[in-house]
């Protein structure tokens, strides 16, 4: 067994996030592991720019009032306790109700080869809803 050292949280990057977001690394698995963990907390408004992940995602809503939805598809209001499943490959974006913080457990894992996760551009605000 051993006691992990927690990492300092991170600001999310502009290039991959509008608005406020930060995140703390749970766990990043060592070889042969391949499971990534983060908490991500979401300032209302902010969410994550479209992206896919090659192993696919799990979300895990712990507070607050959420949005997701993949390219093409409807969009879901996540609520604490609801968990969300994006396939490998499934274009999609997720982040705060504009009236709500919001806080996922994320946890995905890397490919044995290549990039765990493919970032596009921003959610526009033509494209976020924020009428809820």
């Amino acid at each position: 067994m051993e006691m992990l050292t927690k990492q300092p949280t991170t600001k999310g990057p502009d290039t991959m996030f509008t608005g406020d977001v930060w995140f703390d690394v749970i766990v990043r698995g060592e070889p042969p592991s391949r499971v990534r963990t983060n908490t991500v907390r979401f300032s209302p408004g902010a969410r994550t720019a479209w992206h896919s992940h090659a192993v696919g995602q799990t979300l895990y809503v712990t507070e607050g009032i959420g949005l997701v939805q993949a390219r093409g598809g409807k969009l879901v209001e996540m609520h604490p306790g609801d968990v969300i499943w994006t396939p490998p490959g499934e274009w999609h974006w997720h982040g705060a109700a504009a009236a709500n913080f919001m806080t996922h457990i994320a946890i995905w894992e890397a490919p044995e080869s290549g990039d765990e996760s493919t970032w596009g551009d921003l959610v526009t605000d033509a494209e976020y809803p924020r009428a809820r």
